[in-house]
């Protein structure tokens, strides 16, 4: 009984992607039309390569950002290495992740765009690239990928997998629990973001023998090279912020500047050398944030223009993709954005605590409140969650008040990074390989 209702529930999602299919076509159209997907490759996303599909076994790992994917990226690299015989295909969603991802992704390893999720694009998708395996990142539970895969016998795999608080009521509810426990059913291997998300597995009726916990992805940063050019700008920046108090804001979602700059304003008056460097979420709110500032008469640099850092350069926006794990290195604290309003959820602090940044995180960071409390758990120091405005503004007194305290919290952050992505990758290989490729390539 419950079967056929999971089946007819999926049926019913399949009819209405497969009638809302010229709908989504035209929107695709319209979102390359305003620079949202890629201009010449968005075909890809109806299932439409524009690549040729080597001989033999290739694996498909699918991030939806640039975050997930920048994630995956260190197991991609150790699936090259354990495995040369096999073809990767990496695709993502959004264009402004292509940008950086493609410049990081070892050679050889393939990129396409990801195709929505109505029968003709999977079809036409799986049907081109025939992928031995799937390896999908966070919460990509699309329904009609994983059953026409399912159904063409390609193993699934799910990493880092977490279902936000909002989603796992939705999917509880009886319309949908029968939907999400067949997809759920599919998988060979689900490695929970923690113990708490394997348990909303099991509560949406993920078989418990799939369950398998590796430590999480996101811990992970990996080594990229960058160009000659790159190193000396970084270099450069360096230089010019060795002798002042310099403090960082990345990942900062619209409003956000606010704070921010209301922040540098009292501060600045203390702390005459004062630098902030404010690093947007999207290059385009940097661009804004500019042009507010330049009108307002303030000492501005802007990183697309490779401004310097001069005498009254009070402030400097990153309006770039990719370079965040090199600009942490450039300032002694980092406070991560998209966490002090209600309607965000946090950021990733790993990138700032492996580069040895004092960190600070705002009060609204959903899945990621398990990171904050795995490192405060270490060591409380490694990262310091503040209510608010007040809040963050004490803290930076207090940081660069005392030099012995900011030296603290640097060391704190860095060790717990250390001890926290110890052995990540391994394990997900390992995990990978006895579950998924050992069974899909035999």
């Amino acid at each position: 009984m419950a079967a056929t209702k999971s089946k007819a529930v999926y049926n019913v999602y399949r009819a209405l992607t497969h009638g809302l299919s010229p709908l989504l076509y035209l929107h695709l159209h319209w979102r390359k039309l305003r620079g949202l997907e890629h201009p010449l490759r968005w075909r890809e996303r109806l299932g439409r390569p524009s690549l040729p599909r080597p001989e033999g076994p290739l694996i498909w790992f699918h991030a939806v950002s640039l975050g997930e994917g920048m994630a995956v990226i260190p197991v991609i690299k150790q699936c090259i290495q354990r495995r040369p015989d096999l073809t990767i295909l990496m695709t993502t969603t959004t264009s402004s992740a292509f940008g950086v991802i493609e410049k990081r992704l070892p050679t050889g390893v393939l990129h396409q765009f990801a195709p929505v999720d109505t029968p003709s694009a999977v079809d036409s998708f799986l049907g081109y690239w025939k992928p031995n395996a799937i390896v999908l990142l966070e919460s990509e539970l699309w329904p009609n990928l994983i059953m026409a895969a399912s159904e063409k016998g390609i193993m699934l795999a799910l990493l880092n997998a977490r279902v936000s608080t909002k989603s796992f009521k939705r999917w509880s509810g009886p319309a949908l629990l029968p939907l999400i426990s067949l997809m759920l059913s599919k998988f060979s291997l689900i490695s929970p973001l923690s113990n708490m998300q394997a348990i909303h597995f099991q509560l949406l009726h993920a078989p418990p023998f799939v369950i398998n916990f590796s430590g999480d992805l996101k811990y992970v940063v990996g080594e990229f090279d960058i160009s000659e050019g790159e190193i000396k700008s970084m270099e450069d920046l360096k230089v010019h912020c060795a002798h002042r108090k310099v403090w960082m804001a990345s990942s900062i979602h619209k409003g956000e500047e606010e704070v921010i700059l209301g922040i540098h304003k009292v501060l600045r008056q203390e702390y005459p050398d004062l630098l902030t460097i404010i690093v947007p979420r999207h290059p385009h709110h940097g661009k804004e944030i500019a042009q507010k500032l330049w009108k307002e008469g303030h000492g501005l640099g802007l990183r697309s223009q490779r401004d310097k850092l001069l005498g009254d350069t009070s402030i400097y926006v990153v309006d770039t993709l990719g370079e965040l794990k090199h600009l942490y290195k450039l300032s002694p604290v980092a406070v991560i954005g998209g966490s002090f309003f209600p309607s965000l959820s946090g950021h990733n602090i790993s990138e700032a605590a492996a580069a040895g940044c004092a960190t600070l995180t705002g009060p609204y960071i959903g899945h990621f409140s398990i990171m904050v409390l795995e490192m405060q758990r270490l060591n409380p120091l490694s990262v310091l969650q503040v209510g608010g405005k007040l809040e963050l503004e004490e803290a930076l007194r207090k940081l660069f008040g005392d030099v012995k305290v900011l030296e603290a919290h640097c060391a704190a952050a860095k060790q717990v990074y250390h001890t926290l992505s110890s052995g990540v990758v391994q394990n997900v290989w390992n995990l990978l390989d006895i579950q998924i490729l050992q069974r899909a390539l035999s």
